[in-house]
């Protein structure tokens, strides 16, 4: 079959697909989540991809580019690198900085909030609401487009929220609103 028919990455372009934003929505993140994308960019763009077209210069150079395991590896790496380079572009153009610790005397939960629900099971959950790229679950950072942040959107302390999810519907207590700055997650 001639080349012009297949797929070059062999699905190497869906392996590590990043959060879409809903259309029509503004993405919003944290300065500490503007910076984190905004430094891996620079990683990306000024240490990364000059050393790693130097050394497909020099795999290049060595002849015989079809069985030349650093050419091949090398161009496969590049255009992982340019991808993610366009996409962190894209995302930072569109960025709209929102800074929680410029928020105060509120006690309602918007963008940025921390804060602190409790289950019908007593147990007390703490999350901070921040934009899709700096989203962690694990560490209580949740996308303000998830069920969860969108049930709590415009709550107040003591507040009953309805979160709808697969097992059925869960009522949590909004205990405590914050504004304070969000740390990046390293």
């Amino acid at each position: 079959m001639s080349k012009a028919f297949t797929k070059e990455t062999d699905n190497d372009e869906e392996l590590e697909l990043p959060q879409q934003l809903p259309i029509g929505l503004k993405n919003y993140i944290t300065p500490a989540g503007y910076q984190r994308l905004r430094d891996e960019l620079d990683q990306l763009w000024k240490i990364e991809r000059p050393a790693l077209v130097n050394t497909i210069t020099w795999a290049a150079s060595n002849g015989d580019r079809s069985e030349n395991g650093d050419y091949i590896y090398g161009k496969k790496r590049l255009r992982e690198i340019d991808r993610r380079i366009r996409f962190l572009s894209k995302r930072l153009d569109n960025a709209v900085v929102v800074d929680p610790a410029q928020r105060i005397d509120c006690d309602q939960v918007f963008f940025g909030a921390t804060v602190t629900v409790c289950g019908r099971d007593g147990v007390m959950r703490t999350y901070s609401i921040v934009g899709v790229d700096e989203a962690d679950a694990g560490r209580g950072l949740i996308s303000w487009v998830s069920p969860l942040a969108r049930a709590l959107l415009k709550s107040r302390p003591d507040d009953m929220v309805t979160l709808h999810i697969p097992g059925g519907v869960e009522e949590l207590e909004v205990v405590e609103v914050a504004y304070v700055p969000i740390f990046p997650v390293d």
